[in-house]
Order: C-alpha cells, then structure tokens, then sequence
C-alpha cells in the first residue's frame, strides 16, 4: 500500500489530474530551465496575468506570483474544484 501523497500543482497545490503542464517559471525565451508541474488552468491564468519578461523579473517565486490580486482571487476560488476542473481562462494583460 502506497501512502505517499498524490503529486500537487505548484500554483494552486492542489493534487494533479490526468493532465498535467510543465511550466518554465523562468521562460525558456529569458534563459529559464526549471519546470514545474501545474494544472492546465493554472499555467493558462500564469500567462494570462504575467508577460514572459514579468515571469523573468520574478524567478521562481510562488509567493510574488500570488501578490497579484487576480491570481490570489483564481487560487482561492479553484481551491474546492477537481483536479481535472476545466473552465475558460480570461486574459487580464
């Protein structure tokens, strides 16, 4: 029996569905190589809120990401949906 926790989205930390998005938090166009693992809906609100040299600016944080206000608001209200929820994402840019 395996009890280790399910693999959870870096933006939302919710646990990850079927389908799962690496997402360069520096963009590979800024020289970035570390991904993370997130829901499609979450990787669609981080471009959706964020230009590449934004994201470059950034780094790696969560945290700074979550300073902004629509993204703080899309985190807390994709807390209680499914992993695999699936909904249309706004641009905010």
């Amino acid at each position: 029996m395996n009890l280790e926790e399910p693999p959870r989205c870096w933006l939302c930390e919710r646990p990850l569905g079927r389908k799962v998005q690496l997402h360069h938090t520096v963009p590979k166009a800024k020289g970035g190589r570390e991904t993370v693992p997130l829901h499609p809906i979450c990787h669609r609100t981080i471009h959706a809120n964020f230009t590449n040299a934004e994201l470059a600016r950034l780094g790696s944080s969560r945290a700074a990401l979550l300073e902004r206000e629509p993204v703080a608001k899309f985190v807390r209200w994709v807390a209680d949906k499914p992993p695999d929820f699936h909904a249309p994402t706004r641009s905010k840019r």
